[in-house]
């Protein structure tokens, strides 16, 4: 694992053909970097697999062995193809098995009929813990330093809110934005990698754009350190007015 006293990592692991075939559009990644980020987990990773076993288990292992969580998303339902639990028990070599406090909660939501197709979503691995589902539904588990949850978004992002207290996060990483108006990329690319260089425990990256109103870049910079956030911030405005740069806006402190 990458941890670091003062990084966490995490990866998302989301599962499902009709992600990879275009027919649905992820929206969860983009909420569970942020949530991860202010708990100070750097989410380090993101994989899309298909709904085939050998595929999400040889991942899973992979993941959870590189970093220090693996969030996944998806194939938690009660249909044929909703495979993540079998999975998640595979990988850790354990069996599965319907947790009482999960069949009492649909036994009283459904009246006491539970089919086949629900019983499937009372399935726990053995030594797994509950994740919450405050939306709707059974809830998810976890297992190690692995997080199932919901594909759903509303339901993923309820879940997500039982998993944030049981992250040993890092320090939060803080960011700052440079903005450079009417200097394309072929100008700032210099004096950009001289301070990035001379930073290494920074991150500094170049995003570009364009419009109506005009071009250039905002650049980004992270890291942990606000002294040396803030030094870093003085240090490229200084080199980008060297280079002759003079349209440049800072922005105020912020986190990431």
């Amino acid at each position: 694992m990458t941890t670091t006293p003062d990084k966490v990592t995490a990866a998302v692991m989301i599962i499902g053909d009709e992600i990879l075939s275009g027919r649905t559009q992820d929206t969860n990644l983009n909420h569970i970097a942020k949530y991860l980020g202010a708990h100070g987990v750097d989410l380090a990773e993101a994989r899309v697999v298909p709904d085939v076993t050998e595929e999400i288990v040889t991942a899973l292992n992979a993941l959870r062995a590189k970093y220090d969580y693996v969030l996944t998303t998806g194939g938690i339902g009660p249909t044929h193809d909703d495979i993540t639990a079998d999975c998640v028990a595979e990988a850790f070599g354990v069996k599965l098995y319907e947790h009482p406090e999960i069949l009492a909660m649909m036994s009283a939501r459904w009246g006491g009929e539970l089919t086949p197709a629900r019983r499937r979503m009372a399935r726990v691995p053995e030594g797994g813990e509950l994740v919450k589902n405050p939306v709707a539904g059974p809830p998810g588990f976890m297992i190690g330093n692995v997080f199932v949850m919901a594909g759903v978004p509303q339901i993923m992002r309820g879940m997500l809110e039982d998993v944030g207290w049981r992250l040993k996060g890092g320090a939060v990483v803080l960011s700052r934005n440079v903005r450079v108006d009417g200097s394309g990329e072929g100008v700032i690319a210099e004096p950009l990698e001289r301070v990035a260089r001379a930073h290494p425990d920074m991150s500094l990256g170049s995003y570009p754009f364009f419009g109506p109103e005009g071009y250039g870049s905002n650049l980004v910079l992270r890291g942990r350190d606000a002294g040396e956030l803030a030094a870093t911030v003085d240090e490229l405005v200084a080199a980008l007015a060297a280079a002759g740069i003079g349209t440049i806006t800072v922005d105020v402190p912020a986190e990431a």
